[in-house]
């Protein structure tokens, strides 16, 4: 269909060019397909496998750090979009009667935070 692969958003092509992948490290140039013979020498396996391993170590960590920083802003946007769908569908959960003759029934706000002081002579005296 002649399509763009830059614009599919399926494709390796658009999730590099956007950020959702990463697109130049370091451990891609291990992971070239060498097509030459080599001849064979156990140290050399031996060598290449352990450096295999830890370049895979690697790779994974800053794949695992790449998705970290992406993400760190989607946490606190998601809070905010529920708390604002519990605010706007609050009457699903309650009774609108109970909420008018209870005032204290409505939905405490997420977005500012208040800092409450307890004194410790209180919670002793509860305790008991």
């Amino acid at each position: 269909m002649k399509r763009n692969p830059r614009k599919v958003k399926w494709t390796k092509a658009y999730r590099k060019l956007h950020g959702k992948e990463l697109t130049q490290d370091a451990t891609f140039e291990f992971e070239r397909r060498r097509n030459r013979p080599e001849r064979y020498n156990r140290e050399v396996v031996e060598q290449t496998l352990k450096a295999m391993k830890k370049i895979d170590e690697v790779r994974v960590q800053r794949e695992a750090k790449f998705w970290e920083n992406r993400m760190k802003d989607k946490k606190s946007k998601s809070r905010a979009e529920a708390a604002r769908e519990l605010e706007q569908g609050i009457h699903l959960i309650k009774a609108p009667s109970a909420m008018q003759s209870e005032p204290g029934l409505t939905l405490p706000k997420l977005a500012q935070k208040t800092k409450v002081k307890v004194s410790t002579s209180s919670n002793v005296e509860m305790q008991e």
